[in-house]
């Protein structure tokens, strides 16, 4: 071996052994989310999104899937997304999603609902059945559920969404493009998708009222929603300076832990079905 050679070996074992343990985290992770969808070992999260000018009024909710793994610790999407995102349990935690947020839409009729599906889940079969038995299950469902798909997921199979959603808002459901500007959406097709609520992502909002760059990328966000007459959600509001600067531009609505984590116990839940929930 040159001296060449042996200066990078050591760096080219490191990354080798780096790719590894990514593949042996991720294979763990991919088996226990596997294990708590198998026995339905999922709840979700609430998180409140208020009105921007009347704070103390709520929009609505956004339910955020959880999984239990075997010692009982609650698991956040974050932290399994992005490995089962692409496998048959992403569908299948799209459906337990879905499942949830329709049973607590029936129970709590005051409820407006926002659940997150993946744009892989439209068209499998599971998914559509679940929603179509909450649909018939309770005729003021569809009005007060909203489903969220990120602007990444949007973009890859643009044709596919806009149909779908099409579909879905003749019978009173809206949608919701989540992450907007954590993507790549081609201009083309966000003249089709027809959105009902743009969430901007965190990233443009954290620290805004200090941050004149941000603050001229959310307002064209915002004039570009206004044209396409979309309801406005900023998201990871943490703090007062944020809220009053959101406000003043016009965001809509708010979202962040400056108003609440998500909680798998919120008031309007009986401490009996958050239980059940699980």
């Amino acid at each position: 071996m040159d001296e060449r050679a042996r200066q990078h070996a050591p760096r080219r074992e490191s990354r080798n052994a780096l790719a590894e343990a990514l593949m042996l985290r991720d294979g763990d992770t991919l088996r226990m989310v596997e294990e708590a969808v198998r026995h339905k070992q999922v709840m979700l999260a609430y998180q409140p999104v208020v009105q921007a000018r009347r704070p103390d009024r709520m929009a609505f909710y956004e339910g955020l899937i959880r999984v239990l793994d075997e010692t009982g610790r609650v698991i956040p999407a974050a932290e399994f997304i992005d490995t089962i995102e692409e496998t048959e349990t992403g569908r299948r935690i799209d459906c337990l999603a879905l499942e949830k947020g329709l049973l607590a839409l029936a129970r709590t009729p005051s409820l407006r609902l926002a659940i997150n599906m993946s744009a892989r889940s439209i068209g499998y079969r599971p998914w559509t059945r679940t929603l179509e038995r909450g649909l018939r299950s309770d005729p003021t469902v569809a009005e007060r559920l909203i489903l969220e798909i990120t602007e990444g997921s949007a973009m890859l199979v643009p044709e596919l969404v806009i149909g779908f959603m099409s579909d879905l808002q003749k019978r009173g459901i809206a949608f919701a493009l989540d992450d907007f500007g954590a993507g790549f959406t081609a201009l083309r097709h966000f003249k089709r998708f027809q959105f009902d609520i743009l969430k901007i992502d965190g990233q443009f909002i954290r620290n805004i009222h200090a941050d004149p760059d941000n603050q001229v990328l959310t307002q064209a966000i915002l004039s570009i929603a206004q044209q396409f007459d979309m309801f406005t959600v900023a998201e990871n509001v943490e703090n007062a300076e944020d809220v009053a600067t959101l406000t003043a531009m016009g965001v809509d609505c708010l979202q962040g832990y400056f108003f609440g984590a998500p909680t798998v116990s919120p008031g309007w839940l009986a401490p009996r079905e958050s239980r059940a929930s699980a």
